[in-house]
Parts: C-alpha cells; sequence; structure tokens
C-alpha cells in the first residue's frame, strides 16, 4: 500500500544483541581439567593399596551369603482345604438334620452380592497368575510420608489469600475510619434490588409491548434501547446479590 509517510527515508534501528550467558561454574571446571588432565599416566604400576599378610583370601570367601533356610509355604495357603481324612479316622453317625438345602443354597445364591475378581498378573507365557498388591508393582499411596498432609504449593496458596484478605480488610477498615467510604446496610441493600428488580419488570413489560415487525428506524432504537437497559438492570442484580458486604464511595 502505497503512503506518503513512505517516501521520507528512516534510519534502520538495530536492536541489540543479548549478552552471551556465561556459567558460574566456568573458572571450577577449568581448573579441574588442568589437574586432572592426566591421572593415569604413572611411573610403574599403579599404586594400591595391599592387605597385610594375616588377611589372606581364604577358601569359600567369595560366595554369597545366603538367608537362613526356611520352611516353604504357598502364599494362598490360607485358602486350601482341609486335607482329606485317613482310613482310620471313623466319621460320625446317626447325624439327622431337617434341613432344606435346595431352598437354602437358592435363598443364599439370590441373596448373596457378587465377589469382585482378584486384581492378578501373568508373569509366564503359560498363563500362570500372581497377586498384584504384594508383587510392588502396584503403587500404595497410603504407605507415602506425604500421605494426608496438605501439600505445600496449597499451604503458600492459602497463606497468600489469607494476607490478601487481611490486607483488604485493614484498607476498607482505614478508608471507613476516615470517612471515605460508607457501609451499605441490610435494609438499605434490599430496598436497592426491589427498586432495581421493579425497573426491570416495568421496562420488561413495555417490551413485550413492542411490535413484533421493527420496521422504521425508531422503533428499532427503541427496542435496542430497552434491552440494553434490561441487560444493565440484570448486572446490577446479579451484583448486589452475589456480594453481601458493599461499600459506597463519598
Amino acid at each position: 500500500m502505497e503512503s506518503i509517510y513512505n517516501l521520507i527515508p528512516r534510519e534502520e534501528i538495530k536492536p541489540p544483541n543479548q549478552e552471551r550467558h556465561q556459567s558460574q561454574f566456568r573458572s571450577t571446571v577449568k581448573n579441574e581439567t588442568k589437574t586432572n588432565k592426566s591421572p593415569n599416566k604413572t611411573m610403574g604400576p599403579a599404586k594400591v593399596q595391599v592387605n597385610p599378610p594375616g588377611e589372606y583370601l581364604t577358601k569359600r570367601s567369595k560366595e554369597p551369603q545366603l538367608p537362613d533356610k526356611t520352611d516353604f509355604r504357598y502364599t494362598d495357603a490360607d485358602k486350601s482345604r482341609p486335607p482329606v481324612p485317613r482310613h482310620t479316622e471313623k466319621p460320625l453317625m446317626g447325624i439327622k438334620s431337617n434341613k432344606d438345602f435346595v431352598k437354602t443354597n437358592a435363598v443364599e445364591n439370590i441373596m448373596s452380592v457378587p465377589k469382585k475378581p482378584a486384581a492378578n498378573f501373568v508373569d509366564t507365557a503359560k498363563g500362570s497368575t500372581q497377586p498384584l498388591e504384594p508383587s510392588g508393582l502396584m503403587p500404595v499411596y497410603t504407605k507415602k510420608k506425604e500421605f494426608g498432609k496438605v501439600p505445600n504449593y496449597l499451604q503458600q496458596r492459602n497463606s497468600e489469600v489469607k494476607r490478601a484478605q487481611e490486607e483488604y480488610d485493614a484498607y476498607i477498615k482505614e478508608y471507613y475510619r476516615q470517612g471515605a467510604m460508607k457501609h451499605l446496610t441490610g435494609t438499605e441493600r434490599n430496598s436497592i434490588l426491589d427498586g432495581l428488580k421493579k425497573n426491570w419488570q416495568e421496562i420488561h413489560h413495555q417490551y413485550q409491548g413492542l411490535s413484533v415487525v421493527t420496521d422504521t428506524p425508531p422503533k428499532k432504537a427503541r427496542k435496542e434501547r430497552m434491552e440494553a437497559e434490561m441487560k444493565q438492570l440484570e448486572r446490577d442484580i446479579e451484583l448486589l446479590e452475589k456480594h453481601k458486604t458493599i461499600y459506597i464511595a463519598h
């Protein structure tokens, strides 16, 4: 786009270059590089600490130390069924019962709550499963050190909100003491709310009586003016209903 302002030559202003970043540990790294430049270049074999003659290498001293032997026990041993009775054990004879097992089983199945499937994981290609909770694969958040404590960022935020509220209250009290602001009582607030609602109802009643077709500029201007007034009244009513404590400047 052509303009007369573009005919005047302007001096090109180049922004200054930003300063190059330089680490604060540069001198330390350079000194360490110079001092430890060739640590392995020594005269003869490396000097290492030798054990005294009494501490010679004994037989089986390098073997790993295994824990003490304990009896093997399956993890689901408590859920296993009792053993089969021996052939020498005699069952109790002559016991009779009038219990209807068919009805009892039907009632128990109807009233029973379905069991939740146990959380297991598969560790082999053949599909053998192991319980998931004691395996360590599932995190247990109740064992964390910070469990049940308020996070630091929430404590900081609560303290900032509390401090800001205290500063605002002190500012309001100071202005209220100097007579620069007036506290609006509940009766005055309710009367103002009633007046605003009454004005809104009157304008709304007039708005309902407007013509449906706004074919002339005066009708269109009057409709827009009444809509703007109702919106402003609605905002004022919402503001007064939202805040219980209101201060008015003199």
